[in-house]
């Protein structure tokens, strides 16, 4: 086995918004002169939070750290749905916001607990004949989509407040939580729209071990090593969450 270089390993990110993942790993893979950098799962533009980047023969983890589950603060905007389910999009529809209490509120997030089945929305990265079905959304063209079933592990109220509800969530990799946002907004019978999430966690790396991109990329390559979390280091971890 070819030695392990202190290049060969885990980049935790904390995610500006505005930025795309790809635009993050491009970023980085230039600024630093790096051959071989990924991430493992994508945050949509206006999200921002973890970002678990592979660096080196480490990409070679990223099929397993792309299965691990991941957790999320965000905000629903009631009454307002658009057309990505998300800020980013074109406003669809308004309605009145019905009077809610936050116990009725906790029975709703109650519904969406285990084991459901979400449909992909057209805005994501999942692919066609070849083609990502965002690329194909922005010509107008909609796809059937298969539902795909997840597991939201912890759905919780943090605050209520008119027209926007804030919640934690813990859920399985493939989910959708703009797509889960509006089916909160349609469960409460005004719809909704994601309008703010921070990814907190994935699987054993937090939001706290990250740091920013501006403040990782003020410093030359040879002081990237301080930030990186050792192959080696990530191999045990994996093991002990086996």
């Amino acid at each position: 086995m070819t030695e392990l270089t202190p290049y060969d390993g885990v980049l935790l990110v904390d995610k500006p918004a505005g930025w795309t993942s790809h635009d993050v790993v491009a970023k980085v893979r230039a600024h630093f002169r790096l051959k071989k950098v990924g991430h493992c799962g994508t945050l949509d533009p206006m999200a921002t939070g973890l970002l678990v980047l592979v660096l080196g023969r480490a990409t070679r983890l990223s099929e397993k750290l792309l299965s691990d589950d991941k957790t999320y603060e965000g905000a629903v905007l009631l009454g307002v749905t658009t057309n990505t389910d998300d800020a980013d999009g074109s406003v669809l529809e308004t309605k009145a916001v019905p009077p809610l209490t936050e116990e009725a509120v906790r029975a709703v997030l109650q519904k969406f607990k285990g084991d459901i089945y979400q449909t992909p929305p057209m805005v994501s990265a999942i692919k066609h004949e070849g083609t990502p079905l965002y690329k194909l959304a922005r010509k107008g063209v909609e796809i059937q989509r298969e539902p795909r079933l997840i597991h939201i592990y912890d759905l919780r109220l943090l605050a209520l407040e008119p027209p926007r509800l804030r919640f934690r969530l813990a859920c399985s990799k493939g989910t959708y939580v703009r797509t889960l946002a509006a089916d909160i907004g349609r469960e409460l019978g005004c719809g909704g729209h994601l309008a703010e999430l921070r990814r907190t966690a994935a699987g054993a790396f937090s939001l706290e071990q990250a740091h920013k991109l501006d403040q990782i990329i003020a410093n030359p390559k040879n002081d990237l090593p301080q930030w990186i979390v050792p192959m080696m280091d990530v191999l045990r971890t994996l093991a002990a969450g086996s």
